[in-house]
């Protein structure tokens, strides 16, 4: 097995040297492109485009197809995995996701089905399919899923919250009930990312959105421990044979930054919060980094963005490694043209500042 892989953003997340710093947004197929709200108003709503692949598979190249970037990632919601449990899902306008019924009690996790992906999540491996004969191996396809929880917090609250008041209370009060909930959540999650690894997708990241809200300890015990299972039970290498990094991005974790890098997986994303020169002291070489620019930066002129692109390329220095992106996902109200503006300096200024070897120093 080999790494050596032509794609930059894959040679990137196994450190190997590359020719320019490879560039994907998280969200980057959404609501601030106008052609994604066209297709999003054929779909009739959200969850029905998350359910056609045709129509996923077009906004998941819309942004590929828009602005110059080394990776796409599926589209889909990290919800779909909840409701394949058989929990009752929707969006209600101005409210977010809203899970029905809720899980809080020792019976309530008698509800939950044990998910074959190729059946109640067959629509992604479909979109899979379909975004790869796409894409025809120009850049490579980002897989994903929720972390488990991260998945069991809008299971527990019934949607979002901002006190976490449900699910802390289970996890003080019964943490053998939440232990159980995050096993049965580990189990499905590995299988479906497993599922889209076999259909095709040449790396995952897992999403994990809350693990900020927790402390040092809880982080460990009920939200690492759990992406350290499924990581330990991922087919890392594709369909042919090529190796599947594994990307472990967790909002708000900077602290944690060690511990996430011991866990088995590739890549380590970060938020804005986290200075990204010395988070690649702090890891040491074990795993590439992936940030972590702050998503407001885009609302501000194109030779701010320039300047702050510069920064965090100087801030990571002259190593093997590095995938820039932001520290957190593309807003509903920012401008198209500023994503041209940030690509572009990207790739100016790292190759600029680099030599045409980013990486060749580590």
């Amino acid at each position: 097995m080999t790494t050596e892989s032509p794609h930059r953003f894959l040679r990137a997340c196994h450190r190997l040297p590359v020719d320019q710093t490879p560039v994907w947004l998280m969200r980057q197929a959404g609501r601030y492109l106008p052609e994604y709200m066209k297709i999003r108003q054929k779909a009739g709503d959200f969850l029905s485009l998350c359910k056609n692949p045709e129509l996923a598979t077009e906004v998941t190249l819309q942004p590929v197809c828009r602005f110059d970037l080394d990776a796409a990632i599926l589209f889909s919601d990290i919800l779909v995995v909840p409701e394949a449990m058989g929990m009752n899902l929707h969006f209600s306008v101005g409210e977010g996701p809203i899970l029905e019924p809720v899980l809080r009690h020792p019976a309530d996790l008698d509800r939950l089905r044990r998910v074959d992906p190729e059946d109640q999540l067959g629509y992604v491996m479909q979109a899979v399919d379909s975004i790869r004969n796409g894409l025809d191996d120009k850049i490579p396809l980002i897989g994903f899923s929720g972390s488990p929880w991260t998945l069991a917090t809008y299971m527990v609250e019934g949607g979002s919250s901002k006190t976490f008041s449900y699910i802390k209370g289970m996890m003080f009060d019964q943490p053998q009930l939440l232990q159980q909930l995050l096993d049965k959540l580990s189990d499905v999650v590995a299988d479906y990312l497993n599922a889209q690894i076999a259909h095709g997708v040449q790396a995952v990241q897992i999403f994990d959105t809350w693990g900020g809200v927790l402390g040092p300890r809880e982080f460990g015990e009920f939200s690492l421990r759990s992406m350290q299972n499924i990581i330990q039970k991922l087919h890392r290498v594709g369909p042919k044979g090529h190796p599947v990094p594994v990307i472990l991005f967790a909002k708000g974790c900077g602290s944690h930054l060690e511990l996430m890098a011991a866990s088995g997986c590739d890549v380590v994303g970060l938020d804005w919060t986290t200075d990204l020169g010395l988070a690649r002291e702090r890891v040491g070489g074990r795993v590439a980094l992936q940030g972590n620019l702050d998503p407001a930066v885009l609302y501000a002129s194109p030779e701010r963005i320039r300047q702050e692109v510069r920064q965090l390329l100087h801030a990571y220095g002259p190593y093997p490694g590095h995938i820039f992106n932001l520290g957190h996902g593309m807003a509903q109200d920012m401008d198209p043209e500023r994503v041209v503006d940030l690509v572009s300096a990207v790739r100016e200024e790292s190759r600029l500042l680099f030599g045409g070897q980013v990486g060749s120093n580590g």
